[in-house]
């Protein structure tokens, strides 16, 4: 059943005879307090999402993931699920709004396992752009990509240079680290520890640790395969392949929800210090209006 309080509805469930109130949602056409604004887009009413991007100063975050396979012992979306836990839990604490669930990068080279989306390289700049400029047009004037996936670590870059190709009223900022570079307790992984490994199933311990089956881990072999023979500095794209067809490096059943919560606080409390200096920033939107003008009349710019 449904009763009103001051404004506010509230659902209450009748459970083994006891009535117990669940979330609270503001009343038609009301607001929700301050202490209840939700982060997440899709929860806001109009009138919440209006305030949502008044409190967060148009600062919103876009937690980017992907729909991979993930050693034997990993959901699909692992990348997705660990960058909106990151994201979510840091808004909460640095208050901003966060878009909904994406998977829309690249992962050509998973194409050849179960449950991989790989999309194709036009429509992921071309979704990406739509994505930022809906965003931009919903009030989103500072928009924080979070990376959840290592694939996407050219993709992400590209696409912020790309928005110097015509005017944007927007600024589009990428976050794309994801683990500390020293601290926490000792890892006991023997062999590079890169995807589905021990610290990206640490981290799944915390995010979504229903989803996790350790006992599955070491069905198949997370090691370099070694099987392409060429100069460090030639790339191909073939490389992932050619040294981990399982789509899994690392050793994942050595994972420890230790491990898992002091990367995933780092991971927090950074994007929290990334939030609040997106805020602050007050030049890069006045230097891209500055280079969108000067860049019209390449003649006339001074050295």
């Amino acid at each position: 059943m449904t009763t009103t309080i001051r404004g506010t509805v509230v659902r209450i469930l009748l459970l083994s005879g006891l009535g117990i109130a669940t979330v609270s949602r503001p009343a038609l056409g009301q607001v929700a307090s301050p202490s209840s604004l939700s982060v997440h887009w899709e929860e806001l009413t109009a009138a919440d999402f209006r305030e949502g991007i008044r409190r967060s100063q148009g600062t919103c975050l876009l937690p980017f993931g992907i729909m991979e396979k993930h050693g034997p012992h990993l959901p699909l979306g692992t990348d997705l699920m660990n960058a909106r836990y990151a994201a979510l839990h840091a808004a909460g604490r640095e208050y901003a709004v966060v878009f909904p669930e994406y998977y829309f990068g690249q992962i050509a080279e998973a194409r050849h396992e179960p449950g991989t989306i790989s999309y194709s390289r036009d429509l992921q700049l071309a979704l990406l752009q739509e994505t930022t400029d809906e965003m931009a047009r919903n009030g989103c004037k500072k928009i924080v990509i979070v990376n959840g996936h290592g694939g996407n670590e050219w993709l992400l870059p590209y696409f912020a240079q790309t928005q110097l190709e015509k005017p944007h009223d927007y600024v589009v900022y990428i976050f794309d680290k994801r683990s500390p570079a020293t601290g926490g307790p000792p890892q006991k992984s023997s062999i590079l520890n890169w995807h589905a490994g021990e610290d990206e199933t640490s981290k799944m311990l915390i995010a979504r640790p229903d989803t996790v089956h350790l006992d599955r881990a070491a069905n198949e072999s997370g090691a370099d395969q070694h099987r392409q023979n060429l100069p460090e500095d030639v790339y191909t794209g073939i490389w992932w392949y050619a040294r981990w067809p399982n789509h899994y490096s690392g050793e994942g059943g050595l994972a420890t929800e230790e491990l898992g919560k002091f990367q995933m606080d780092w991971w927090v409390n950074a994007v929290v210090d990334v939030i609040r200096a997106v805020k602050a920033d007050d030049v890069s939107l006045k230097l891209q209006n500055e280079f969108y003008e000067k860049s019209q009349h390449p003649l006339e710019t001074q050295p």
